[in-house]
């Protein structure tokens, strides 16, 4: 679970699209810094009490293991992404078109710009099965709100998608792979980046404007 001193997460309508620095613990942002530049088995419970600055023993009283540091992260990687993504859902109004280029650029922005807390996904293989299971639950929450528009989309006739569930997954791996190629001093910055991907996200699910009537 995510704790009310983990991280401040945004869940206002007006906040989703401004990302605030990130107020982790010393102990989670020296583990953060850590399984980002070596991973998370090559780091060790004594790296990060060295980069926090306290003792083994200490460290350990705030968080039972190095996989439970690891999950504390995840969580709150996770928890922050869906927080977002409902809050721009829902500031699309009733239109499947906005709620989804909403939904992405909240994704992407989040993506690019806390792109070290998103790379720990490829750590997740580390969890326990117990522990995977938790992660998984609230993944699954981005997962069901996007198939939800997408679906919806089709139903109205706005998207043309033969296979819903698979077209979701393909939108949300997309945006999951960011953190492997975006680097801030590159040339696109993070609203950029979350424009092109809303744009190939329409493009995807076959987005087709609705034509207004002439008399």
């Amino acid at each position: 679970m995510v704790t009310k001193n983990s991280a401040k997460i945004a869940t206002t309508e007006a906040s989703w699209r401004r990302i605030e620095p990130l107020e982790l613990s010393p102990i989670l942002q020296a583990a953060l810094e850590g399984f980002y530049d070596n991973g998370f088995h090559g780091t060790s419970v004594r790296d990060i009490a060295r980069r926090v600055g306290v003792t083994i023993p200490a460290l350990y009283y705030h968080h039972q293991s190095k996989e439970g540091i690891l999950l504390a992260l995840l969580e709150i990687s996770t928890g922050d992404v869906l927080a977002r993504a409902h809050t721009a859902s829902a500031d699309g109004g009733d239109d499947p078109c906005d709620q989804l280029t909403n939904v992405v650029e909240a994704i992407v922005l989040r993506m690019t710009t806390r792109s070290r807390l998103a790379a720990l996904e490829g750590e997740v293989r580390y969890l326990s099965p117990e522990n995977r299971q938790r992660y998984r639950i609230v993944r699954k929450g981005i997962e069901e709100l996007a198939l939800g528009i997408v679906s919806d989309g089709v139903e109205r006739g706005v998207f043309s998608v033969a296979d819903t569930a698979e077209t979701t997954r393909a939108l949300l791996a997309m945006c999951q792979s960011i953190p492997r190629w975006y680097h801030a001093e590159g040339e696109l910055s993070p609203e950029e980046v979350a424009k092109k991907y809303a744009e190939i996200a329409l493009n995807t699910v076959g987005y087709k404007p609705r034509r207004k009537r002439t008399r």
